[in-house]
């Protein structure tokens, strides 16, 4: 049975288990914002999007996760992460985005994933999965399955550092688009998908002719492709598929919103928006209905169709709430690097590990579930406090 929580700021005065990271501890590397050897360690994330940043100062403390196998009892595992604890918030932040932090899942040294890995608890490898209620889950050290799709990451300036792919073309119905092609960051913190401007004019093209429905302006959305349709012609909502390398096909389950006026007529929208960068973001909109798999260790992106109520292993997820569980010391030798960020998105876990206590193994995938849709793929994982 899941149980639902209430949510609250993290204090660290409050916890037993948390300690601030001191100017002199071997990660913290912003000293010249540091009164002292014994001053908290400061950090600061600079967004992208909205002039948003935070800041703040670096925590250790537990991570609760339970272990899924199709073998085995899930159990509780507890694991040391490091975080940042924002003190000062702007832009979206002050809009009420994330109100209960940002769990950052990029391939950095020390994101969540990658400690957990470098410990010995996963596989380097991570999955996602979005239900259209907005709620989901993460598999850490889930590597997929044998039947699903993937396509390889790609290095930028000869280097990998982060979820880069490359989209050979787009297809709107039946029609495969000539010179759609384009490298794209697949990011969850991305609310919506974004594709270089070029690219964009022949989809939205594309897709206007063949809708048959009147298209209308609608005021402050963010969104330029709206229609005003009976309720019948939304059957023939043409489809969005993007296809990789090796003809590997990836056919988006949402690409639009739509809403009803009343019971004769509905609006819907094309959630695709441009963007003046020359790569594109495949965001959370279009990951809807799969399970995403960020395969860091042979550096591949999965994708298989999946209900994310499932643990990838056959085996429906179950929670209960527990306060036993073996804790993980983990190694804090790298220093955080982050870059800026696409976007920012509000990521919240609901539910605590299940009850038995055992460490986890290599084999067995940690499991986290969430009540929202929008995670940020950044390097530091960063909570209100």
């Amino acid at each position: 049975m899941v149980q639902d929580r209430d949510l609250n700021e993290y204090s660290p005065s409050l916890s037993r288990t948390g300690k601030q990271l001191s100017c002199s501890h071997q990660l913290c590397k912003s000293t010249a914002n540091c009164k002292g050897p014994e001053e908290p360690c400061p950090y600061i994330v600079q967004y992208k999007s909205d002039d948003t940043a935070s800041s703040g100062f670096l925590i250790e403390d537990v991570l609760h996760l339970t272990s899924a196998s199709k073998n085995s009892t899930p159990s509780s595992v507890q694991a040391s992460v490091v975080f940042g604890c924002g003190r000062k918030q702007s832009g979206g932040y002050l809009e009420g985005a994330a109100p209960d932090g940002v769990m950052g899942l990029g391939p950095g040294e020390i994101s969540v994933p990658s400690v957990l890995a470098k410990a010995g608890m996963i596989q380097n490898s991570f999955s996602l999965c979005f239900d259209d209620n907005g709620s989901g889950r993460i598999l850490f050290g889930d590597q997929g399955n044998l039947a699903q799709h993937y396509t390889p990451f790609l290095p930028a300036a000869g280097k990998y550092v982060n979820y880069f792919v490359g989209v050979e073309r787009f297809c709107v119905g039946s029609s495969c688009l000539k010179q759609t092609g384009f490298q794209a960051l697949v990011d969850s913190g991305s609310s919506f998908t974004y594709v270089p401007t070029e690219v964009y004019k022949k989809i939205v093209f594309e897709f206007d002719k063949q809708v048959n429905a009147t298209r209308i302006n609608i005021q402050q959305s963010p969104w330029k492709y709206c229609y005003n349709v009976s309720s019948w012609e939304l059957l023939s909502i043409p489809t969005i598929k993007l296809m990789f390398p090796l003809n590997q096909s990836f056919l988006v389950h949402k690409p639009v919103f739509s809403e009803s006026l009343n019971q004769k007529y509905t609006i819907f929208c094309l959630t695709l928006l441009r963007t003046d960068d020359d790569y594109g973001v495949i965001g959370q909109n279009f990951m809807v209905g799969y399970r995403m798999v960020f395969d860091w260790e042979n550096l591949k992106l999965g994708w298989s169709i999946a209900n994310c109520e499932d643990n990838g292993n056959g085996k429906r997820v179950n929670h209960t709430p527990s306060n036993n569980g073996s804790t993980s010391q983990l190694p804090t030798s790298e220093q955080q690097s982050i870059p800026n960020a696409h976007a920012v998105a509000p990521a919240t876990a609901r539910n605590t590990p299940s009850k038995s206590s055992v460490a986890a193994s290599r084999q067995i995938p940690l499991l986290l579930c969430l009540t929202s849709s929008l995670l940020l793929l950044m390097r530091l994982l960063i909570l209100s406090c």
